[in-house]
């Protein structure tokens, strides 16, 4: 006969099977963070928290990932440290420098970079600046763990070597009739998955004028960063879509420049340009960890 701990048996609970298979957590919103967030007020981190909604007891925007914005004036400094085991970064505006453990980087309107653990980084800008900045680090906390080693090299992608990127796509899906323009960012470590860290992916996103990107579903819940995008841009998302391929009942998202929108997993959505300039969004997912789990399942409308 086995000896328990009588405090042990305090701990233990049952639920019956078909009552709890599939439990009702709280639904993840369609929700917008507007660029006035980061356009006034002082040098300051400004995270786009879900926490209530979410339930969660720590800064979120997802159950998984924390977007902010990070707004910083001109010959100011901000640190920004979290526990963390990757962070992704797209330069909104300004210019500046970026000090952290593994060297410095400058950096100008239009690029991207991305940090392993975080011991530090501190962000200097020369001009008025303003950062969009996702980090896993609400994952880490709902685990109760702390990184032990960096998972991956910084990457620094250039405003130049993004849009190169874009144009070669743009080329080649003239040429093959591809109805996406779009470059996943990639690093070394994660070559299996294709991500741009072990547990997040960034894809930037061209949709060209007067344009339609059919609808999409998949299981990571997209934090999208509307970077240009003229009158009559959107997002169109909804629960299902109709023999056509059409969402139905959708809910639209308006894009505006530099603002912040969140589509939640699951539901199908589609890119809308009816302007005549392209526009260009860049989500941040954690679909590196859905991809590892074999669980991202993405979807595209015929």
């Amino acid at each position: 006969m086995s000896v328990v701990n009588t405090n042990w048996q305090k701990s233990a609970i049952s639920w019956e099977y078909h009552r709890a298979a599939n439990p009702r957590l709280s639904e993840v919103p369609i929700r917008s963070f507007p660029a006035s967030l980061h356009e006034s007020g002082n040098t300051r981190i400004i995270p786009l928290d879900l926490s209530m909604e979410l339930g969660t007891a720590y800064f979120a925007t997802t159950p998984n990932l924390l977007a902010n914005y990070i707004r910083i004036h001109p010959g100011e400094a901000i640190q920004a440290r979290v526990t963390s085991s990757s962070e992704v970064f797209y330069v909104m505006r300004g210019t500046g420098r970026t000090e952290t453990e593994y060297g410095i980087v400058q950096w100008e309107q239009g690029d991207s970079f991305t940090l392993p653990m975080n011991a530090g980084a501190t962000h200097f800008a020369a001009e008025d600046a303003a950062l969009y900045w996702v980090h896993d680090a609400p994952m880490l906390a709902y685990l109760g763990v702390q990184p032990s080693r960096p998972r991956f090299e910084p990457a620094f992608y250039s405003r130049e070597y993004l849009t190169n990127e874009i144009e070669r796509i743009r080329d080649e899906g003239v040429r093959r009739n591809l109805n996406r323009n779009g470059v996943i960012l990639g690093n070394p470590e994660s070559e299996a998955t294709r991500t741009a860290t072990h547990t997040m992916w960034s894809l930037y996103n061209l949709v060209p004028p007067h344009s339609t990107q059919k609808p999409h579903r998949h299981n990571s819940i997209a934090l999208d960063l509307a970077v240009s995008a003229q009158a009559n841009t959107y997002t169109l998302i909804g629960q299902s879509i109709d023999s056509e391929g059409n969402i139905i009942n959708p809910v639209k998202v308006t894009w505006q420049p530099y603002s912040v929108f969140v589509t939640p997993p699951s539901l199908w959505h589609s890119h809308h340009n009816e302007s005549d300039e392209d526009a260009f969004v860049f989500p941040v997912q954690d679909a590196g960890m859905q991809i590892y789990m074999r669980t991202l399942d993405i979807q595209f409308a015929k």
